[in-house]
Parts: structure tokens; C-alpha cells; sequence
């Protein structure tokens, strides 16, 4: 039987990745939720994720994916950006017992580097995006 896999942090301490169920696929559609001008946003790709044979890739919350816009302003159209999950609508549970489900699945766009290209971002956002990425958490106005 295999181990769970546990991620190795940068002082040496072992943390267990949460068990949110991967629901977005790569095709999906999503809300934008910042004021860059975007609106709608395809996943094309899921960033640092290792595959299986004929597996789609699929993304959850806190996670760094490829996008292109489908709807929104022009200089931001057909073009190949970054953007991060901060709500998905699947149910998931924490480790504390709570379950959690949001009423759309939204991402915010960001450079390759983690910086978020708006300046506010709308509605609220997953504890855990907010956890694994610090600029998200500045911008929030909600962290649920």
C-alpha cells in the first residue's frame, strides 16, 4: 500500500497537503474574479502537476494554472497567462471537520511570478489560496 505523499516545506518541517478533491479539468471554464478585465477564463494547463496516462490534468483551490481569456478586454484576449484557484464549488472538507463549498469557481490572474495583475479582488476566498499564496491575502476583502 503506498504512503500519502507529504511536501517537505523549506525549514525541513513535514505538512500534510490538505485533501481538497481536484475538480477543475483542464477545458473548464471559471470566473475572474479581480478587475484586471478579464471575465471569463479557460484552463488550458495545470501548473507543477506530474500526470498518468490518459488522466486529465485537474486543479483545485490554491492552485497555480494556465489560462487564456475567453471573455473580457481585448489586449487580454488569446493570450497564454497564469492565474490562481481561490474558490471552487465542490463541497470539500478541512481538517478541522467543516465543509466548505462556494457558489462559483473563480481564479485571479497573476504573473508567472505570483503577482497579482488587478488591485482588488471580488468575493470571497478559499482560507487555503490565501494561506499558500501571501499577495491573495493582502487583496482579499474575505477570507473564508
Amino acid at each position: 500500500m503506498a504512503k500519502r505523499s507529504r511536501a517537505v516545506s523549506e525549514v525541513g518541517i513535514l505538512l500534510r497537503r490538505p485533501n481538497i478533491p481536484r475538480t477543475i479539468n483542464q477545458g473548464a471554464l471559471i470566473n475572474c474574479a479581480d478587475n484586471s478585465g478579464a471575465q471569463i477564463l479557460k484552463v488550458v494547463q495545470v501548473v507543477g502537476l506530474k500526470g498518468r496516462l490518459r488522466r486529465q490534468p485537474a486543479a483545485c483551490v490554491g492552485d497555480l494554472v494556465t489560462v487564456t481569456v475567453k471573455k473580457g478586454n481585448i489586449e487580454l484576449r488569446k493570450k497564454i497567462m497564469h492565474a490562481i484557484i481561490i474558490r471552487q464549488k465542490k463541497p470539500y472538507r478541512r481538517p478541522d471537520g467543516t465543509w466548505i463549498a462556494f457558489e462559483d469557481t473563480a481564479g485571479v490572474l497573476v504573473t508567472p511570478e505570483g503577482d497579482l495583475k488587478g488591485t482588488e479582488i471580488k468575493g470571497p476566498v478559499a482560507k487555503e489560496a490565501a494561506e499558500r499564496w501571501a499577495k491573495i491575502a493582502n487583496a482579499a476583502s474575505i477570507i473564508v
